[in-house]
């Protein structure tokens, strides 16, 4: 096979970002020349990824949300299949959003380019008729969770579990000391995370009930402190903004990414649900997960959902071990007391560690390297 290859990829928001660049690095070690193209955030447009559209215009969460921005998402989807039917890489990647890439994959495997899907579709939770499209579009399916890829077996599609990044990045013995030192924060210090989230739409329902809640905490912790990151500088901005006119009562540190070493220093975590839970879970820190959306897309959603949990660290356990908190059940009245109890709780502490490191050593699979290894076996076996 030759040493010279070229991609296309394509990530729909910041979790896509980080798994693209780790898997760009690993490509580039087996192919010095690589040459890769498509949409990718700032750590794949530093592994060499030429970017042709931001990532920020795919990260659009929810049913209702999207259709708003739908001609606009149709229109780069569009030039993308025709970009890449004309350029014809030996290979196209598709990172999660799947209700983008996938489509995408379909047309360019029609074409005769092999396609990758990475990070899969919750298709064992909700609209399992999913995986009969996936079939038809994507010659190779990388999963993070060990679950996904015995269901793909059971449907013939080609899949390997890679495990999870962030698993082979994270200690499994995080030192919250060394966190602390680094931010300014006190050893002794009782430290609440606030993560609402990285993308607009999920601050635009969960960062006023998670500083409520902070308020409320405030109100019966008095020595508590808050800390709170941006994903960016238009995030941070927005942050800033409601702080400042809503919460002006309430001292809240603000910080510019940093979210990992955020979540290291702290003692509880109020979050949003995705895959920053998986984070937390690896950093072994009681939480809290909480997810709001439009009314009507969680009406629609809660009807086609089969699965009992929505938090990574619940589903991998397949258990009830944080608490999950939806809809109108967001409010400080309700995420208060949950953090309490996760604060004044170390027996809880102590088994959620247990259990945390137990699941971390399970996902801990070198996945940029066993993704890239699946990928060069996949182009091999086709040059037969």
């Amino acid at each position: 096979m030759s040493q010279s290859l070229r991609i296309g990829i394509v990530a729909g928001e910041a979790s896509g970002d980080i798994l693209g660049a780790g898997l760009i690095e690993a490509l580039r070690r087996r192919f010095p020349d690589l040459e890769v193209e498509g949409i990718g955030g700032d750590l794949m447009i530093a592994a060499g990824c030429r970017s042709l559209y931001p990532l920020e215009r795919l990260s659009v969460m929810g049913l209702v949300e999207v259709l708003g921005r739908l001609p606009e998402l149709m229109g780069i989807r569009r030039n993308l299949r025709q970009h890449f039917t004309a350029t014809r890489p030996h290979l196209f990647i598709g990172i999660d959003a799947p209700d983008f890439t996938l489509n995408l994959e379909g047309a360019l495997r029609r074409a005769g380019i092999p396609t990758v899907h990475y990070v899969s579709p919750s298709v064992w939770a909700w609209r399992r008729k999913r995986v009969f499209k996936i079939l038809q579009t994507t010659n190779l399916m990388l999963t993070l969770f060990p679950f996904e890829a015995r269901f793909y077996q059971e449907n013939g599609q080609r899949v390997c579990f890679v495990g999870h990044p962030l698993a082979s990045q994270i200690p499994l013995q995080p030192d919250t000391a060394e966190a602390r030192g680094q931010l300014g924060l006190a050893v002794e210090d009782e430290v609440v995370a606030l993560l609402p989230g990285s993308r607009g739409g999920e601050l635009k329902y969960l960062a006023r009930p998670f500083l409520e809640t902070a308020r409320w905490l405030k109100q019966r912790r008095p020595q508590l402190r808050f800390v709170l990151p941006a994903a960016n500088e238009t995030r941070l901005q927005t942050l800033r903004e409601l702080i400042d006119t809503e919460f002006a009562d309430l001292q809240v540190e603000l910080y510019l990414k940093q979210s990992r070493s955020l979540m290291q220093a702290a003692d509880v975590i109020l979050i949003a649900s995705g895959t920053a839970t998986l984070e937390a879970m690896l950093l072994k820190k009681p939480m809290v997960v909480a997810y709001r959306m439009a009314g009507l897309t969680h009406r629609i959603l809660s009807r086609l959902i089969k699965s009992r949990f929505i938090s990574l660290p619940n589903l991998l356990a397949d258990a009830p071990l944080v608490p999950e908190v939806l809809q109108d059940e967001v409010r400080p009245e309700v995420l208060g007391p949950l953090l309490l109890q996760q604060l004044e709780d170390p027996a809880h502490a102590a088994m959620l560690r247990e259990r945390f490191a137990e699941i971390h050593a399970q996902l801990n699979c070198d996945a940029d390297e066993r993704a890239a290894e699946a990928i060069v076996q996949l182009l091999a076996d086709r040059s037969l």
